[in-house]
């Protein structure tokens, strides 16, 4: 009699276990790639108690829906974030229907990332290794991540970098304001979506006011990296700007 069903009963449990594999494969990943703004340190161990938003950020999401992969990496720009290996540990690991939300700017001030949104390349030498390295436009080091996530079939989302704790006459000082616009000039060429948290956070920062958001979201000492609760509030931001793309995709990861 048991031999009767014990084929039907280990179909069923191979259909029933195989629909489980297929349902977990089809979770979304929600890739963050950028510097320390999005995840402090080596570790992400809130040296100091600084935090990158990027550590935070499952908080916002039903992490049982969409699963939340930070690999942004301190110290790394749109460039080294490549010639470190850093994107490569991401790439091939995107799939259809995931997303990527691509943040640089704060350490691309260098030899190493040309000026601009063009296609214009140059031979330098790389300071810290004493090599010659080819290097392209921030704009084009965007649109090189752009691409190579829609190569994979994944959806990426261009945002700008958050502002620092820098203040003129009781305003933030938007200061590297022209990365805002070759961010924004690269996903428009793409035909992708672009954030600019940028000024989500500094239109907060100025209703807030300048003695609050000093002492709530940062210590005197740094004037760049969040320590916890700014970490949080700017998750709230990435959330507000989030909610503004067409279609409003990321409305069913989202808590409510």
């Amino acid at each position: 009699m048991m031999k009767r069903y014990a084929k039907p009963l280990f179909i069923a449990a191979f259909m029933l276990l195989s629909s489980f594999v297929l349902f977990q494969k089809e979770k979304p990943t929600l890739w963050l790639i950028g510097d320390s703004t999005v995840r402090n340190g080596t570790y992400d161990r809130g040296d100091s108690g600084l935090w990158g938003w990027g550590h935070f950020l499952h908080e916002m999401f039903d992490t049982t829906r969409i699963s939340i992969q930070n690999k942004a990496f301190g110290g790394t720009s749109s460039h080294t974030f490549v010639t470190g290996g850093f994107w490569e540990k991401v790439r091939p690991n995107i799939r259809k229907g995931d997303y990527v939300l691509i943040q640089f700017g704060h350490n691309d001030g260098t030899a190493l990332t040309l000026r601009g949104n063009g296609d214009d390349s140059a031979e330098v030498t790389n300071p810290k290794t004493q090599k010659t390295e080819m290097v392209h436009s921030f704009g084009w080091n965007i649109r090189r991540y752009i691409r190579e996530t829609k190569a994979m079939g994944g959806t990426p989302i261009v945002l700008s970098l958050v502002p620092r704790d820098m203040w003129k006459d009781g305003k933030v000082d938007r200061v590297a304001s022209e990365y805002v616009g070759w961010d924004k000039e690269a996903a428009a060429q793409e035909g992708v979506e672009f954030i600019d948290l940028n000024k989500i956070i500094a239109d907060h920062y100025d209703q807030i006011g300048m003695d609050k958001v000093m002492s709530t979201y940062f210590t005197v000492k740094d004037h760049t990296h969040t320590i916890e609760a700014g970490a949080k509030f700017n998750d709230t931001c990435v959330v507000e700007g989030l909610r503004t793309l067409k279609n409003d995709p990321f409305k069913k990861y989202l808590q409510k």
